[in-house]
């Protein structure tokens, strides 16, 4: 008999221990996730961006992570596509409203047949501006630039650039 209690009266005393009640965790992860994502912006019924992304993850704050990368189209008030931007991956955050790119990230304005590549780059549409502190290298018509940070308008028609190097022309008013 004592065999059989000894092992009934452990099984009564463990399963009697106060249980620990654990603080919920906060889920911090996506809200929504979003796949092979092509989305128009419009004004005035015409197209003004067009977007394409493989995965999108929408978070509870609006923001959103494109970790397969984005691309995107911009178009002028015409209709007429006026430039592109492709990044290995992306980030928006809503509350700065601002973009960043990250990973092999190209623009390009198809009108003047320039190319900017970097390995991250923000971008302000309120501000239609453009801006990095990484290395920078703009290929124009005739010539190449280089640069260690830059901020310039989001079509690559005005640019500053700290740190300059490369071999371009440069034109003096007569």
């Amino acid at each position: 008999m004592k065999r059989i209690l000894i092992p009934v009266f452990a099984i009564c005393t463990y399963a009697c221990a106060p249980v620990e009640n654990k603080e919920p965790q906060e889920y911090k992860g996506p809200l929504r996730e979003v796949e092979n994502m092509e989305l128009f912006y419009t004004e005035e019924n015409l197209v003004k961006v067009k977007m394409k992304a493989a995965m999108v993850y929408e978070f509870m704050d609006g923001d959103r992570e494109f970790p397969k990368g984005i691309y995107m189209e911009f178009y002028d008030v015409t209709g007429r596509l006026e430039s592109t931007l492709k990044a290995n991956h992306a980030y928006f955050f809503k509350k700065e409203n601002q973009w960043r790119g990250r990973g092999d990230v190209i623009v390009k304005n198809l009108l003047k047949d320039e190319q900017l590549n970097t390995e991250e780059l923000f971008w302000k549409p309120i501000d239609k501006k453009i801006f990095t502190e990484k290395f920078v290298t703009i290929r124009q018509q005739r010539d190449v630039i280089y640069g260690q940070g830059m901020n310039a308008k989001q079509d690559l028609s005005d640019f500053e650039m700290q740190t300059v190097t490369g071999d371009f022309e440069v034109k003096e008013d007569q």
